[in-house]
Protein backbone atom coordinates (compact mmCIF):
# COMPACT_ATOMS: atom_id res chain seq x y z
CA UNK A 1 0.00 0.00 0.00
CA UNK A 2 2.86 2.36 0.79
CA UNK A 3 4.35 1.75 -2.66
CA UNK A 4 1.06 2.77 -4.31
CA UNK A 5 1.04 6.07 -2.38
CA UNK A 6 4.63 6.82 -3.38
CA UNK A 7 3.84 6.17 -7.06
CA UNK A 8 0.72 8.35 -6.81
CA UNK A 9 2.67 11.16 -5.11
CA UNK A 10 5.44 11.06 -7.73
CA UNK A 11 2.85 11.06 -10.53
CA UNK A 12 1.00 14.00 -8.92
CA UNK A 13 4.22 16.02 -8.52
CA UNK A 14 5.17 15.41 -12.17
CA UNK A 15 1.73 16.54 -13.36
CA UNK A 16 1.90 19.62 -11.12
CA UNK A 17 5.37 20.56 -12.41
CA UNK A 18 4.26 20.13 -16.02
CA UNK A 19 1.21 22.32 -15.38
CA UNK A 20 3.32 25.05 -13.73
CA UNK A 21 5.86 24.96 -16.57
CA UNK A 22 3.08 25.22 -19.17
CA UNK A 23 1.43 28.11 -17.34
CA UNK A 24 4.74 29.98 -17.02
CA UNK A 25 5.45 29.50 -20.73
CA UNK A 26 1.91 30.53 -21.70
CA UNK A 27 1.97 33.59 -19.45
CA UNK A 28 5.28 34.86 -20.81
CA UNK A 29 4.71 34.03 -24.49
CA UNK A 30 4.35 37.22 -26.51
CA UNK A 31 1.36 37.18 -28.83
CA UNK A 32 1.05 39.67 -31.67
CA UNK A 33 -2.37 41.28 -32.18
CA UNK A 34 -3.67 43.49 -34.98
CA UNK A 35 -5.25 46.75 -33.85
CA UNK A 36 -8.49 48.43 -34.85
CA UNK A 37 -11.31 50.50 -33.35
CA UNK A 38 -14.86 49.73 -32.31
CA UNK A 39 -17.61 52.24 -31.54
CA UNK A 40 -20.90 51.75 -29.72
CA UNK A 41 -23.00 54.88 -29.90
CA UNK A 42 -20.54 57.75 -29.57
CA UNK A 43 -18.06 55.76 -27.46
CA UNK A 44 -15.05 54.33 -29.28
CA UNK A 45 -12.36 51.93 -28.11
CA UNK A 46 -8.92 51.13 -29.47
CA UNK A 47 -8.93 47.35 -29.61
CA UNK A 48 -6.62 44.44 -30.07
CA UNK A 49 -8.14 41.86 -32.40
CA UNK A 50 -8.24 38.28 -31.14
CA UNK A 51 -8.72 36.52 -34.47
CA UNK A 52 -7.13 33.08 -34.02
CA UNK A 53 -7.39 30.39 -31.36
CA UNK A 54 -4.10 31.31 -29.64
CA UNK A 55 -5.07 34.97 -29.36
CA UNK A 56 -8.60 34.07 -28.26
CA UNK A 57 -7.52 31.58 -25.60
CA UNK A 58 -5.08 34.14 -24.13
CA UNK A 59 -7.45 37.13 -24.30
CA UNK A 60 -6.71 39.62 -21.53
CA UNK A 61 -5.17 37.02 -19.22
CA UNK A 62 -2.30 38.12 -17.00
CA UNK A 63 -2.74 41.85 -17.71
CA UNK A 64 -2.67 44.07 -14.66
CA UNK A 65 -4.21 47.19 -16.25
CA UNK A 66 -6.33 48.26 -19.20
CA UNK A 67 -6.73 51.90 -20.24
CA UNK A 68 -10.31 53.18 -20.29
CA UNK A 69 -10.39 53.62 -24.07
CA UNK A 70 -8.86 50.20 -24.81
CA UNK A 71 -10.26 46.71 -25.14
CA UNK A 72 -10.03 43.33 -26.81
CA UNK A 73 -12.29 42.32 -29.68
CA UNK A 74 -12.79 38.62 -30.39
CA UNK A 75 -13.66 37.78 -34.00
CA UNK A 76 -15.07 34.29 -34.56
CA UNK A 77 -15.41 32.52 -37.90
CA UNK A 78 -19.11 31.85 -37.48
CA UNK A 79 -21.96 33.03 -35.32
CA UNK A 80 -22.53 30.69 -32.36
CA UNK A 81 -22.88 30.64 -28.57
CA UNK A 82 -19.45 31.54 -27.09
CA UNK A 83 -19.19 31.26 -23.29
CA UNK A 84 -16.28 33.14 -21.69
CA UNK A 85 -14.47 32.76 -18.38
CA UNK A 86 -12.13 34.91 -16.31
CA UNK A 87 -9.32 32.43 -15.61
CA UNK A 88 -5.98 34.23 -15.01
CA UNK A 89 -7.67 37.57 -15.73
CA UNK A 90 -6.72 40.23 -13.19
CA UNK A 91 -9.00 43.05 -14.42
CA UNK A 92 -12.77 43.21 -13.81
CA UNK A 93 -14.44 43.48 -17.21
CA UNK A 94 -17.65 44.19 -19.05
CA UNK A 95 -18.07 41.50 -21.72
CA UNK A 96 -20.28 42.40 -24.66
CA UNK A 97 -21.52 39.80 -27.17
CA UNK A 98 -22.31 41.12 -30.69
CA UNK A 99 -24.10 39.26 -33.48
CA UNK A 100 -23.22 39.10 -37.20
CA UNK A 101 -25.49 42.12 -37.81
CA UNK A 102 -23.23 44.07 -35.41
CA UNK A 103 -25.90 44.46 -32.75
CA UNK A 104 -25.25 43.98 -29.04
CA UNK A 105 -27.05 40.78 -27.97
CA UNK A 106 -25.81 40.32 -24.38
CA UNK A 107 -23.79 42.24 -21.78
CA UNK A 108 -22.12 40.79 -18.70
CA UNK A 109 -21.34 43.81 -16.52
CA UNK A 110 -18.77 43.96 -13.73
CA UNK A 111 -17.47 40.46 -14.47
CA UNK A 112 -14.98 39.71 -11.70
CA UNK A 113 -11.68 37.86 -12.15
CA UNK A 114 -11.66 34.22 -11.12
CA UNK A 115 -9.26 33.49 -8.28
CA UNK A 116 -9.87 29.74 -8.03
CA UNK A 117 -8.55 26.81 -10.05
CA UNK A 118 -11.93 26.00 -11.59
CA UNK A 119 -13.66 29.06 -13.01
CA UNK A 120 -17.32 29.35 -13.96
CA UNK A 121 -18.29 30.25 -17.50
CA UNK A 122 -20.29 33.32 -18.41
CA UNK A 123 -22.73 31.89 -20.93
CA UNK A 124 -24.90 34.42 -22.79
CA UNK A 125 -27.03 31.62 -24.31
CA UNK A 126 -27.34 33.69 -27.49
CA UNK A 127 -25.41 33.48 -30.75
CA UNK A 128 -22.69 36.02 -31.44
CA UNK A 129 -19.90 36.51 -33.96
CA UNK A 130 -17.91 39.05 -31.93
CA UNK A 131 -17.17 39.69 -28.27
CA UNK A 132 -15.81 42.95 -26.86
CA UNK A 133 -14.03 43.08 -23.49
CA UNK A 134 -13.64 46.49 -21.84
CA UNK A 135 -13.08 47.74 -18.31
CA UNK A 136 -15.87 46.97 -15.85
CA UNK A 137 -18.43 49.72 -15.48
CA UNK A 138 -18.00 51.29 -18.91
CA UNK A 139 -21.17 49.68 -20.30
CA UNK A 140 -23.14 51.37 -17.54
CA UNK A 141 -21.20 54.64 -17.83
CA UNK A 142 -21.88 54.89 -21.59
CA UNK A 143 -25.38 53.38 -21.29
CA UNK A 144 -24.78 50.42 -23.63
CA UNK A 145 -27.85 48.26 -24.16
CA UNK A 146 -28.87 45.11 -26.00
CA UNK A 147 -29.79 46.18 -29.54
CA UNK A 148 -27.15 48.93 -29.81
CA UNK A 149 -25.32 49.00 -33.15
CA UNK A 150 -21.56 48.41 -33.16
CA UNK A 151 -19.31 50.02 -35.76
CA UNK A 152 -16.06 48.20 -36.53
CA UNK A 153 -13.46 50.57 -37.97
CA UNK A 154 -10.61 48.96 -39.91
Amino acid sequence: MKKVWIIFLVFFIIILLLFLAWQNFYQNKEIIYNNSSVCIGGSCFEIQLAENSLQQSRGLMFRETLSENKGMFFVFKKEANYPFWMKNTHIPLDIIWINANKEVVFISEFTEPCKTFFCPQINPQVNAKYVLEINAGLSQKFDFKVGDFVEIID
